[in-house]
């Protein structure tokens, strides 16, 4: 069991569109969702700056439409993102405020705040909602009304775990359904967001759960469909009217508030308004859509969506007929035609619904921290057991090839280990720790280093072992040991140090699908260059020895020489623009000549894989 916390036990979801906290209530054995200022279970995600004072939530949203350009929505699609990113520069167009590149390319949000220009980050931004969100918590908590909360029970939240948006839903849908289910559950979560897209399948058996596969959309959600509207009615607008709105914040914005009502309205009916009073230079604005329409100018996103549960589906290694639930979660879940593709893919299953799609995130996440914290009697004996969303493995020395130690969706804890050879003589082996799924090491984020002393006189290929240890906390420990000498050194990376972000997460993983067959040609590259390098390493060593040299005429030696100082040129220079054919050739040169070696010598073909052995060691 895992460190155990003190405190009020509390979910806090962030969404990228609204925001939810919950609180685990001992008293009464159930999870409460906690109503903000304005008696709303859920808070919007805006944040705006005024001339005289900051906002954030309903009242932040409320004045958009007469200060667009300094307030700021989306954040949390930003984090992670640079300026130069594509998706970052299309999505500039929808976007009232204005958005410039920092250092390091980094995406910085431009505002005007009490009379100064500032600039904020999307991590900035969204710690400004997590504040405003830590506020309505403390408020509930310390309020004299609550009879069963001591009301100096709260001076500051402790963040204890960070938990996936599908998995926290999971939680909350296995506490739902305690006592109804026999035996193992396979659950499909489904997580359409105002901003995000995720999908989780888990594997519940009593009060234990298996994450088994996660994916995702850092860039799918609700906000892409009212964008898809909004651009239909300002191209509606200037053929009615002559008039191109699409440069104007304020009309956009307002648009977009009628947009985004009436997406909600075709949940539940087949045609609506989208109405604006005066929405530019005097013009009123009035049009019918229904929810055909809506449907036809989404249809490509929802197939998307469609595609990610199948990819999903397929990492978990579960057949679809095997899912026993459906969970939906996020607003944009309750879309029909989202629901009628699902159910089109499971026919035979029932959509869940019983939790509001809204609240599902923040109310597991409050149910995780109660299991997580001290004290608490009649919490639920829930176990997660959660996976790694990314592949980790290292690169050794020079070696620009991400070995994988982990696969991606691994369930934790575990402990793996891997056999390595040094790539060099003697010396100091540096060991680079990298999360990612791409091919080179550099793609990936890379997560710490260190070095392994080695015996002296260690020759190039001694084998090392490599142990990756991932524990209930999530805290990822990576050794090396020289197995002759038994020299070790180990570096231990927490949750935070390092990490990335859910949406980071998606990101690599979205990037590993588009450089595919990138990936697959830098590998062949990179296997061929390292052969290479060994065949040079193996040739020069048995030239070394005084019985190989003896059947060699200068010829052959001087042939061999110049074959060996081609091909080391070749690696020195490690030209991006060398087609990889003219590496194979040199490969295959030197091993014809490793060949001959073996034949002038004498040896009999029987006795040649231990002669090999003699030459190169």
């Amino acid at each position: 069991m895992g460190i155990k916390y003190e405190g009020r036990a509390i979910g806090i979801d962030l969404g990228t569109t609204y925001s939810c906290v919950a609180v685990w209530l001992e008293n009464h054995n159930r999870v409460e969702i906690i109503y903000n200022d304005q008696g709303n279970k859920t808070t919007p995600s805006f944040v705006a700056f005024t001339d005289d004072q900051r906002l954030i939530g309903d009242a932040a949203k409320n004045q958009a439409a007469t200060n667009p350009v300094n307030t700021v929505f989306d954040a949390k699609r930003l984090i992670g993102r640079k300026f130069s990113d594509s998706v970052v520069q299309k999505d500039m167009m929808l976007w009232p405020f204005k958005v410039i590149a920092g250092v390091n390319d980094k995406l910085m949000i431009n505002v005007q705040y009490k009379g100064q220009e500032k600039h904020f980050c999307a991590e900035e931004i969204s710690s400004m909602v997590l504040t405003k969100m830590r506020e309505v918590a403390e408020t509930y908590l310390m309020s004299p009304r609550k009879a069963t909360i001591d009301s100096g029970a709260i001076a500051g939240l402790n963040v204890i775990q960070i938990i996936n948006e599908p998995t926290a839903a999971a939680i909350a849908y296995g506490f739902d359904k305690r006592g109804d289910c026999d035996g193992k559950q396979n659950i499909l979560v489904f997580d359409l967001g105002g901003g995000t897209f995720d999908v989780s399948i888990l594997t519940m058996k009593g009060d234990v759960f298996e994450v088994k596969a996660t994916s995702g959309n850092t860039h799918l959600g609700g906000e892409d469909f009212d964008s898809r509207m909004v651009n239909y009615f300002v191209e509606e607008f200037k053929k009615k009217n002559k008039v191109d709105i699409s440069g104007n914040p304020k009309s956009l914005r307002r648009l977009r508030t009628a947009c985004e009502r009436a997406k909600r309205t075709l949940s539940f009916a087949f045609v609506t308004t989208v109405e604006v009073d005066s929405l530019f230079q005097g013009i009123d604005f009035c049009s019918l859509i229904t929810r055909a329409r809506f449907e036809e100018m989404n249809m490509d996103l929802f197939n998307e969506c469609m595609k990610t549960v199948e990819s999903c589906l397929s990492d978990s290694k579960i057949q679809m007929s095997d899912i026993d639930d459906i969970v939906l979660v996020g607003g944009s879940s309750r879309i029909p035609k989202v629901q009628d593709l699902l159910q089109d893919l499971f026919p035979k299953k029932v959509l869940y619904k019983s939790i509001n799609p809204d609240e599902a995130v923040a109310y597991g996440a409050a149910l995780q921290a109660a299991v997580l914290s001290k004290g608490f009697k009649n919490v639920p004996n829930l176990v997660l057991q959660d996976v790694t969303p990314l592949s980790l493995g290292i690169a050794v020395d020079v070696d620009h090839v991400m070995g994988v130690v982990i696969p991606r969706n691994t369930t934790v804890p575990l402990r793996k280990t891997k056999g390595y050879a040094t790539g060099c003589d003697n010396g100091v082996v540096s060991i680079r720790v990298y999360e990612g799924e791409r091919a080179r090491a550099l793609d990936n984020n890379l997560l710490g280093s260190f070095k392994l002393s080695c015996r002296p006189g260690a020759p190039r290929g001694t084998p090392l072992e490599v142990c990756f240890s991932i524990n209930e906390n999530g805290i990822l420990t990576v050794s090396a040991k020289e197995i002759s000498s038994g020299n070790m050194n180990q570096i231990t990376i927490n949750n935070e140090k390092e990490r990335l972000s859910t949406f980071e997460i998606n990101k690599m993983i979205e990037e590993a699908e588009r450089y595919r067959m990138e990936d697959k040609e830098f590998l062949r590259k990179a296997k061929v260059m390292n052969d290479l390098d060994y065949c040079v390493y193996k040739v020069k060593n048995a030239l070394k020895k005084k019985d190989v040299n003896l059947n060699l005429s200068r010829g052959e030696r001087e042939k061999i020489n110049n074959a060996t100082t081609l091909a080391t040129n070749l690696l020195h220079e490690n030209n991006k623009q060398q087609k990889i054919d003219v590496v194979e050739d040199h490969l295959k040169e030197l091993e014809i000549m490793l060949e001959k070696l073996v034949v002038n010598t004498g040896i009999e073909n029987k006795h040649k894989s231990s002669f090999l052995g003699y030459l190169f060691n």
